[in-house]
Formats: C-alpha cells, sequence, structure tokens
C-alpha cells in the first residue's frame, strides 16, 4: 500500500483517472478514493473473464476491434485467482480451483444464497442467486446435467435458465464476480469469508 501525493490510500491494484472529475477510482472497489468524487461507488455488473475460444463458441457474431500495432499472443490461464462476491456488506474468496474441481457450490454470501458454476473445459465462471421466488434451489451436477434437488427440473448454468422440468423458463439472477489474486482480495475485502470446500 502506498499513499499518493494527496493524502489518498491507494493499495495493491490498478486504479484508474477520471479525466473529466480529477477523481481516482479503485478498480477493485468501483469506488472514487480520492477527487471530486471521492466515496462515489459505481454499480458493479455481472461479465466474464473467459478464453477468447470459449467466447467466440457461445457468440459466434462477436466482432473484435483490431489496433495497430496489437499482437495477440497465446492465451495463457492462471488458475490461481479467486472469484470474489459481494453482496450487500458481506464478501466470499471462492478458489478458482476448489470451484473447478466442484463444478457447482452452493453456498452463501451474507444472507443471500448463492450458486458459483465452472465449466473446466470452457473456464467459464457463473454466480448466480440460487432462488426462484421463495424458494432456495440446491444445484447438484449429474454428468453433464445441472439439476436442482427441490425440483429436478434441469438447468442451463451458461444462462442461468431452466430448460426443462417444472422450473422450465425460470431464471436465475446473475450476481457480478471479480477474478483477482488472492493477496489483493485479502487487500480491499480483509473481512471476506473463504470457501474452504465444506
Amino acid at each position: 500500500m502506498v499513499f499518493g501525493n494527496q493524502g489518498a490510500l491507494f493499495m495493491n491494484a490498478m486504479t484508474w483517472w477520471d479525466h473529466t472529475t480529477g477523481s481516482v477510482w479503485s478498480q477493485v472497489w468501483g469506488r472514487a478514493l480520492d477527487g471530486e468524487l471521492k466515496g462515489t461507488e459505481l454499480d458493479l455488473l455481472p461479465s466474464q473473464l473467459v478464453p477468447w475460444r470459449t467466447w467466440k463458441a457461445e457468440h459466434p457474431q462477436t466482432l473484435a476491434m483490431e489496433v495497430d500495432g496489437l499482437r495477440l499472443r497465446r492465451e495463457s490461464f492462471y488458475s490461481g485467482y479467486v472469484i470474489g462476491v459481494t453482496l450487500g456488506d458481506a464478501a466470499m474468496a471462492f478458489p478458482y480451483e476448489q470451484a473447478e474441481d466442484a463444478g457447482i457450490i452452493n453456498d452463501a454470501v451474507g444472507p443471500h444464497p448463492v450458486v458459483v458454476h465452472v465449466n473446466p473445459e470452457t473456464r467459464s465462471v457463473h454466480v448466480y442467486l440460487r432462488q426462484v421466488e421463495d424458494r432456495v434451489l440446491t444445484f447438484v451436477q449429474n454428468g453433464e446435467v445441472v439439476q436442482d434437488q427441490e425440483t429436478g427440473s434441469t438447468w442451463s448454468m451458461d444462462r442461468g435458465l431452466a430448460v426443462e422440468g417444472p422450473l422450465r423458463g425460470q431464471a436465475l439472477r446473475p450476481v457480478p464476480h471479480i477474478p483477482a489474486y488472492p493477496n489483493s482480495w485479502r487487500d480491499f475485502h480483509p473481512e471476506s469469508l473463504w470457501y474452504d470446500g465444506t
């Protein structure tokens, strides 16, 4: 951690400079650390960090911007990161390798029941609230099929959508998550719980 020239605290992660207001923003928190908008927080939207081949397979009509002088390199994948989730005042880190081994994790972040799904072939990660109306669901993987134990409905975890069974057509609400180095997650969320596989 270092202090900037105006006394603001900066941690071991990227910060962004807002040229319009002169504010400095934390990448991890999405919060202005210094400047005119200090204390303002941005809304975190669900997103994915996946290999290009995975994205292209799921979204074949995608266009990519070419930049002169930019060289694409062979992808490398670092599996030692955590899937960081914050909901309200609660935070939890799910180590990627444990989530990959499990495939499906049913847990809670604070009072919010969540399901974490990792597809080891595509390396895609999805986090959803595992609740439909007033019913909390428990997800299990049966071979290549994901079902909820409560109704036996079959789910597409890439879309968070029930595709067969009593809940067909129901959708899970996606939860934003952040891929982070474990030490960086600890810096920014020292109160975070850590998934330990139990």
